[in-house]
């Protein structure tokens, strides 16, 4: 059986995924109301699932790892160049984000000139780039990481992480509504 927080961090995967999905087609169609506000709750959702992995997650686990003799468990070096790895890339897809927004609200509305075209293309194939780098990203986290944590963590330690990540992961930002959030419009 999955753990809870092991489910709720792969359902959000599957959230984020769902607006990628839908991010994808309107920039190609380069429909800018959508593609803005698709993108905009992408990079939003991605930053809280990020939040609550490294406020909660990856301690929990490097902090159950630090002291464990267990010999079914990871070794904590490797454990740690994993999160180093998945740290990097939360960085990567923050910085890519932010240049594809900041790129987008540059443009116009109305595309009416070959730059505003090109700036299009430009914000699409960043995010084909970061969709790459994103699939192959949380195989790793739920193959390693979060399978690690539903087995070297207590059961009572495994309640309490859920309880934590689910609370990061439902404070979305106020600009969001709840339909909004849940990607319901």
């Amino acid at each position: 059986m999955m753990s809870e927080a092991r489910q709720r961090l792969s359902d959000d995967h599957r959230a984020v995924n769902e607006v990628l999905k839908q991010l994808l087609p309107a920039l190609h169609n380069k429909d800018f109301e959508t593609s803005y506000a698709k993108l905009d709750l992408l990079w939003a959702r991605l930053a809280v699932h990020i939040r609550a992995e490294h406020l909660h997650l990856f301690p929990d686990v490097l902090n159950r790892l630090s002291g464990s003799t267990d010999a079914a468990a990871p070794d904590l070096s490797e454990a740690q160049s994993i999160v180093n790895k998945l740290q990097a890339d939360h960085d990567f897809f923050m910085r890519e984000f932010a240049s594809v927004v900041g790129i987008l609200r540059g443009l116009p509305r109305v595309l009416d000139s070959a730059d505003s075209e090109a700036g299009f293309t430009s914000v699409y194939d960043a995010v084909l780039k970061i969709e790459k780098r994103l699939a192959n990203h949380n195989e790793i986290e739920e193959n390693r990481i979060y399978l690690w944590a539903s087995t070297i963590l207590t059961e009572p330690e495994q309640i309490d992480l859920a309880a934590r990540i689910s609370a990061e992961l439902e404070n979305r930002p106020p600009r969001f509504s709840v339909e909004a959030w849940a990607n319901d419009l």
